[in-house]
């Protein structure tokens, strides 16, 4: 659950600009993921458009413009990229969000301003000469440093959120929120509660989003599965439904996604791949 290499929220990697991760801290990964960083620079007059199926989950994320914390999604999204800049964010899981905001609802599908500053002025000194290894590595440190001191040891609600979502993230079978409940030996409007308390999105759209991701992952990965093979296997009734929920989020078909030239490795944005 906590594996930076995990792409499945990622639409186009080959896209992407020079992208880097780091793992959660052994100390820190019941309210981290990990640390994410991309750094761009583009010629003038481009822009790069970086589209994603985010985890259902919050992040906190650090700009030259300030701190901000991310709310859930509830679908895609997308930032346009142009010129040059950095960010730094740190992927919350269930129990971290709960340290920073009392209801992650109140902010889903938006970006509100949050009150860090030193978190601001550490992260923004280490980066100032542009985004090199050493600077990135130090900025990291700084963020890890500021979420020890700033985020609370999950109470007893969030180590079960953090239960339900490496549940429902690791076990592709799981496709309902009653068979969720039945894992977690709790009631369905349990698992409904800390979803919603924790996550800020309804169990249901946490289940779809992780089987959503796991299908575009699957069908950019390997061409020689089909688009029936992947619905099957994701607990999807049969491709149609693949096919609606691909169309309903993402606005494209599973078909037209898999043909994306996008997709081919040697396709990469002025500022670098992966």
């Amino acid at each position: 659950m906590t594996d930076p290499s995990d792409e499945r929220g990622i639409l186009y990697p080959a896209a992407l600009p020079r992208f880097h991760r780091y793992p959660a801290p052994v100390d820190l990964s019941d309210r981290i993921r990990w640390l994410w960083n991309p750094v761009w620079d583009l010629p003038p007059g481009e822009s790069s458009r970086q589209n994603l199926l985010p985890f259902p989950a919050s992040n906190l994320v650090v700009d030259p413009t300030g701190v901000s914390l991310v709310g859930p999604t509830t679908g895609a999204s997308h930032r346009e990229l142009s010129g040059s800049g950095w960010a730094f964010g740190a992927l919350l899981r269930p129990a971290g969000i709960a340290a920073l905001h009392p209801d992650p609802r109140a902010i889903a599908d938006s970006e509100v301003p949050f009150a860090a500053p030193a978190l601001h002025r550490s992260v923004t000194t280490a980066m100032q000469d542009g985004g090199e290894e050493h600077d990135r590595d130090r900025a990291a440190e700084s963020f890890t440093a500021w979420l020890r001191e700033n985020l609370a040891p999950p109470d007893e609600g969030g180590l079960l959120a953090n239960a339900m979502e490496d549940l429902i993230a690791a076990d592709r079978s799981l496709v309902r929120v009653d068979e969720v409940a039945v894992r977690l030996r709790i009631s369905v409007r349990g698992v409904q509660r800390i979803a919603q308390r924790y996550v800020g999105l309804p169990p249901l759209t946490i289940i779809r989003r992780y089987r959503l991701q796991e299908a575009a992952q699957r069908l950019r990965e390997d061409p020689t599965l089909s688009i029936a093979r992947v619905a099957a296997e994701l607990g999807y009734a049969d491709h149609a439904h693949l096919s609606t929920d691909f169309r309903r989020v993402l606005g494209f078909t599973p078909l037209s996604y898999r043909g994306d030239p996008i997709h081919s490795p040697r396709h990469r944005t002025e500022s670098g791949g992966r």
